[in-house]
């Protein structure tokens, strides 16, 4: 299956050199190595130093986009779409330094607390066959990234990258989703009839709104603690009654810190989308 994979994004790389080096890079991140830096998936590779993994993620010309929608027609080769579900939530990579792009002090839950961490939002597609990740964005924080050009430029930021609130990073995702369930990419066709997220993007807010921009019924894990949203504090359990929830089903997480149980409840598209005003109506 890999060799599959590595076939259909090898035309992504315009050497044979870079193309070695990313089949040796993925076979590392598949690999037992403890950790997954260049260090040490240069020397799982066979090399002397991490210099071909560094040039391949920082040199080499090659469009990090298009390998995903390659990646993404050939899960849903794979998996289907029949009762597909698209699932999102948020990743955080514990960093020492300050160099990476978007790192900052801010809450991970891989820690479980605030750390000097990246935090990057993920979209999954899920279905009685199997699951796989089919898009990602970049949390990029905006007063300590997003208006730092020097920052930006020695991280190799574009210019054309601008902030993003992690739910909007989510709606960007997902808004190719036409109201019928259809996200059309260059290859392929995805129908997913449902969303799931947790409280940072559905939850926090007014999930009704999301779900009708996106058109299909919204998942939304719930929880006691209050939220801040527009500077106005308010539970949880009241947004699950505003927002008219077809029903709320109890089921355990497992976080660093253990399990810990957790309701869900489905948002349907309660009111119609205003692109133009910017709010649901």
């Amino acid at each position: 299956m890999f060799d599959h994979v590595m076939a259909r994004i090898a035309g992504r790389f315009g050497r044979v050199e870079p193309r070695a080096t990313a089949r040796a890079y993925l076979l590392g991140l598949l690999s037992g190595v403890e950790r997954k830096n260049c260090w040490q998936l240069a020397e799982q590779a066979g090399y002397a130093r991490p210099g071909p993994m560094q040039r391949l993620l920082r040199h080499t010309r090659w469009d990090a986009d298009a390998v995903r929608d390659d990646l993404r027609a050939y899960a849903v080769e794979h998996l289907g779409t029949e009762g597909a579900v698209l699932i999102v939530d948020e990743t955080g990579f514990v960093k020492k330094g300050r160099a990476s792009a978007g790192v900052q002090r801010q809450y991970t839950g891989t820690a479980g607390r605030i750390q000097n961490s990246q935090v990057e939002v993920f979209l999954t597609l899920a279905t009685t066959r199997g699951r796989a990740l089919i898009d990602r964005r970049l949390y990029l924080p905006e007063h300590s990234w997003c208006t730092d050009a020097e920052r930006r430029r020695a991280a190799g930021i574009p210019d054309e990258v601008h902030f993003a609130t992690k739910r909007t990073s989510l709606v960007n995702m997902t808004s190719p989703l036409e109201p019928q369930h259809r996200c059309t990419t260059s290859s392929d066709h995805v129908r997913a009839g449902a969303v799931k997220d947790k409280c940072a993007y559905g939850g926090v807010g007014r999930p009704q709104e999301t779900s009708g921009r996106l058109g299909r019924p919204w998942a939304v894990q719930g929880s006691s603690r209050p939220t801040n949203d527009d500077r106005q504090r308010q539970s949880t359990r009241s947004r699950q009654q505003r927002n008219r929830s077809s029903g709320w089903l109890r089921s355990y997480g497992f976080p660093p810190r253990g399990s810990r149980p957790a309701r869900w409840g489905a948002s349907h598209h309660v009111r119609p989308w205003r692109a133009c005003h910017g709010r649901a109506t």
